[in-house]
Order: structure tokens, then sequence, then C-alpha cells
């Protein structure tokens, strides 16, 4: 027979994509995951999952079986939130998705205020390679309960996004660069650069393809990197030219240059994602109040 302990290990494996990272999460050995999912899998007639050295991928049952799981933990997770709250005091673990650098958002301070008031809560982290595009997939699967994200454009069906602020992105050019000196820089003025930027997927890169899009100028993105807060380090070192949130540009600017791009739309904005199908925890609930209250 199928019991809770089953589906928590299951989802925790499934997640990390990671029998060892699944058992530290779950703060138990690795062989006990492992025979916890082989009973499972015994039980349901179905392998779950497909196990190679480095990597655990869900099988087709597994990926049936999971949005399942999730909803099975949700269930006694709201009922939990029910007696803690009656007890006055809120428990569980909220996920929250959020991007490599956020400016807008002071996310230590906030969650310093949120644990001080809620100290019996735990707090899990995510940043996704494929940024804001990557946390809203994992927000629409469940796997995070909240997410402060970049999404130009309607979100994904299921996803709501209540917008945070937003800030102007900027051309950042190494010094000496021929455009440093112009009296104003227009989109047309970058056509050639070579570009550092981050992949598909990310709210900033997505901004920049639309205003060349709209622009009618071909871009070329002569490399690629994942954390924002290094863009303006290539570029001081010859790599090319980026448009960049502002707050990601050292102080002092040495060996770099900031110039505005006129006449394009280059409003890089950040919103607070959530599901709109699934009701978020007492303590994701506390959290998202406080985030209300602190940036609201």
């Amino acid at each position: 027979m199928l019991e809770l302990r089953h589906f928590e290990y299951f989802v925790a494996v499934a997640e990390e994509r990671n029998f060892t990272r699944a058992a530290a999460r779950l703060h138990v050995v690795q062989s006990g995951v492992s025979a916890v999912i082989k009973a499972m899998e015994r039980e349901l007639g179905a392998r779950l999952l497909d196990r190679t050295s480095k990597r655990v991928e869900l099988t087709d049952a597994g990926q049936a079986l999971l949005p399942r799981a999730r909803a099975a933990l949700d269930a006694v997770r709201e009922a939990r939130d029910a007696v803690d709250e009656v007890r006055g005091g809120l428990r569980g673990t909220v996920r929250i998705g959020t991007l490599t650098s956020v400016g807008l958002i002071d996310v230590p301070a906030l969650l310093g205020a949120f644990h001080r008031e809620h100290p019996n809560v735990g707090l899990r982290l995510h940043v996704s390679p494929r940024g804001s595009v990557g946390l809203l997939d994992w927000l629409a699967d469940g796997t995070l309960d909240l997410a402060i994200v970049s999404a130009p454009g309607r979100p994904p069906a299921g996803i709501r996004v209540r917008p945070v602020g937003a800030r102007r992105l900027e051309l950042v050019l190494p010094a000496g660069h021929r455009l440093a000196d112009l009296a104003e820089v227009r989109v047309a003025d970058l056509a050639g650069e070579p570009f550092v930027d981050f992949p598909a997927g990310y709210g900033n890169r997505t901004v920049i393809d639309k205003a060349f899009a709209d622009a009618g100028v071909q871009r070329h993105v002569a490399i690629e990197v994942t954390d924002i807060a290094t863009g303006a380090s290539f570029v001081r070192e010859g790599l090319g030219v980026a448009i960049l949130p502002p707050f990601v540009v050292p102080d002092d600017r040495t060996g770099l240059v900031i110039r505005d791009v006129a006449g394009a739309d280059l409003e890089w904005p950040l919103g607070l994602a959530v599901s709109a199908l699934r009701r978020p925890s007492a303590a994701a609930r506390a959290l998202l109040a406080l985030i209300d209250e602190k940036v609201g």
C-alpha cells in the first residue's frame, strides 16, 4: 500500500533528478530512498524513473504520477496548515524562485524579516539556468510556491504575475568605444556590434530582442552568460557591448561608459508570480503578505 512517505520520496527524487541530493534533502540515507522508490514501482507495477550514472529521468509513468503525488502532499500540507494556524504558529517550507540578481527587491532583507517572524518555516531558494522561463515552468508544475521573475508580455496559462516594478536597461560600452562620444545612440547604431547577453528565457534578453526586432536590426550575440551581475565585467574585458539593468553596473564604472538607447522600449519588468490554479500554503501566503507590505 502506498503511504505519504512514498510520495515524499518520489517527489524529492523527481525534483532533484538525483538520489544523493534527494536523500540529503530528506535527511535520510540514499539506500533508503532507493528502497522506497523500488517499493513504489513494485506496488504500481511500473518503472517510474530511468536511472543513469549521472542523472535520473522520469518515465512516462513517472510523469503521470508526479502531479498526483504533489496533489497528495498538498492536501496533507493544507491539513497541517489548518492545525498550525489554530495553534498560532506556521511551519513547513516555502520554495521560492528568484533571479541571479533582482535589484528592485532586497531578497536577503525580505527573507530575514520573514524568518524572524516565522522561525519554524524553512526557506528554499531556486535559480533556474533558463532564467524566468525556467522559474515559470517550475511554478506551473508545482516545484515552486512563488517566484520573482522578469516576464514581459502575457504570463503562461495558469500563472498570475503581479508587477513589482521596472528598470530601464542601459547600453554598457567599454571605454574608448566608437559610440562612447555620440550625443545620442539608437538601435541602428548597434548593428554589427558583438553583444554580451543572456540565454533565451531571461527577461532582459526578451526585452532586448524585441527592441531590435521592432527596429528591424539584426543582432549578433557573441557570448552568453548566465549571471547578470557579471555582464559589465565581460564588457570591460572587450568581449562585446551589453544592455543591462543599471543596478548590475559597478558604481565606479572604471573602464565602462553608460549610454541610453534613444527611441527603444527597454523597460525591464519585475514581477511576483504565483500559480493561479493552486492555493498557496499558509506559510507561502504569509510570505506573499510580507512582500505586499514591504514591496507593494
